[in-house]
């Protein structure tokens, strides 16, 4: 699979395919050998884990984000709040990420 860094952790992504279509969620996980990403709230499994006590894991039914391919995601831009294709430019030394619609830099805000 081909290395996308269109995708970064921390952006805000619309999904565009599957049972998720239309939610927007920030990507939590970015996983380029595989092609996927983990976005926070969107496409959301039930697993049923054991209780493991030398971990202190309470067991149970647990709700888990699972991964998406890259190309069922598209970055929102933080500036027009829409759905967009990302380009690059060069300014002198640095290249920044660009919406290809109102033509700003998406900066991604890493959140604690």
């Amino acid at each position: 699979m081909a290395v996308n860094l269109k995708v970064r952790k921390g952006d805000e992504v619309m999904v565009l395919a599957g049972r998720d279509r239309g939610k927007r969620g920030r990507v939590q996980e970015v996983r380029p050998a595989e092609g996927t990403v983990i976005v926070a709230g969107v496409n959301i499994a039930k697993r049923h884990r054991k209780p493991n006590p030398a971990k202190n894991d309470k067991g149970g039914i647990i709700d888990q984000p699972m991964p998406l391919a890259f190309g069922k995601v598209m970055v929102v831009c933080p500036h027009c709040g829409k759905p967009t294709r990302v380009g690059h430019r060069r300014e002198e030394d640095t290249k920044e990420r660009v919406c290809k619609r109102c033509g700003e830099a998406i900066v991604v805000t890493e959140e604690k």
